[in-house]
């Protein structure tokens, strides 16, 4: 799969191609299905699917707010490259590009560099100054610049699937409702940094402390069984762990920074300072408690491995 970032990086001998545009943070489901669209046009049409996304975020640009951010952009175009894309453009969302008309935007970039011959989207797509375009206007340029556009009809369970739930279910600690909505767990990111070392010198359990990118979406603060994963550069492969993790702020020693650590169940033999880790989310423990005093703590962290391992031996004999 090729990314380009940036319409300079489109080779000028590009030809035509069918074309998905969003945003696709999180490339949950309901962006999925629009995949699933784009791939079945082109192979209809015989010709590659190129994925246009937007970074930063449209929101950051527009209305001085940014979301908390579900797949940093290295992962979104992995997973966009995995649901079918040939290429994947990643576009600098600026104040110049927001100030495009439906005709500009389509023009210049569906049709004079990527030869846009179908052009697919979520049904409440909106593009152009304003968001004046959307998916009627798109048809209409479409007739105009010859390329056909599909509006898919957003994928619901009683209601939509979209970004903003998935982040409303992280923020309540409910990674089982954000990974039926994403189609797999959630997952963060980071490199693996030394923290307070309690974990390994007072409390028997070794942690990876992650630095995460600041926007990151982090679920709410608790404790969560999941997997700890080192990804192999070179092969691709990932060698994982089960974990318990922790979000928040460890009250109980009067924290006020807001981390997340992994303990690998059982194991005080991993050296991954300076690593790139991730970190899979698969479901909640508890929430974040203040303890009384470190003995009483280490008896519910005890509590909690034990629990974390019962849900992970349970995920894994179910695998198929």
């Amino acid at each position: 799969m090729r990314r380009w970032d940036g319409l300079g990086d489109i080779p000028t001998d590009w030809g035509r191609s069918v074309v998905a545009i969003g945003v696709f943070d999180g490339v949950h489901r309901g962006h999925q299905a629009i995949l699933a669209s784009a791939v079945a046009h082109g192979r209809d049409l015989g010709l590659p699917v190129v994925v246009v996304t937007f970074d930063p975020h449209p929101e950051q640009v527009l209305r001085g707010r940014t979301p908390s951010v579900l797949t940093q952009v290295d992962r979104r175009v992995a997973l966009l490259g995995e649901r079918g894309a040939d290429a994947v453009c990643v576009l600098p969302f600026t104040k110049e590009l927001s100030a495009l008309s439906p005709e500009e935007f389509v023009r210049l970039i569906l049709v004079d560099r990527l030869g846009a011959a179908a052009v697919v989207v979520g049904e409440d797509f909106r593009f152009g100054h304003r968001a004046a375009g959307d998916v009627a206007v798109l048809a209409r340029l479409g007739e105009e610049f010859g390329f056909g556009a599909d509006g898919v009809k957003l994928v619901a369970e009683g209601e939509t699937i979209t970004s903003t739930r998935v982040r409303g279910f992280l923020d309540e600690g409910d990674v089982a409702g954000a990974a039926e909505l994403l189609g797999r767990p959630h997952r963060v990111i980071g490199e693996i940094v030394h923290g307070a070392a309690r974990g390994r010198e007072l409390l028997g359990f070794p942690t990876a402390n992650m630095d995460l990118p600041p926007d990151t979406a982090v679920p709410g603060d608790g404790v969560y069984a999941g997997w700890l994963g080192r990804l192999e550069p070179a092969t691709g492969h990932q060698t994982r762990w089960p974990a318990a993790i922790s979000v928040g702020t460890n009250p109980t020693f009067d924290g006020a920074e807001r981390t997340v650590e992994a303990y690998a169940l059982d194991r005080d033999d991993l050296e991954l300072y300076g690593l790139m880790m991730v970190v899979d989310f698969t479901a909640r423990i508890r929430g974040q408690e203040r303890f009384d005093d470190i003995d009483e703590l280490i008896v519910a962290m005890r509590r909690d491995v034990d629990r974390c391992r019962e849900v992970l031996t349970a995920e894994t004999d179910d695998t198929p």
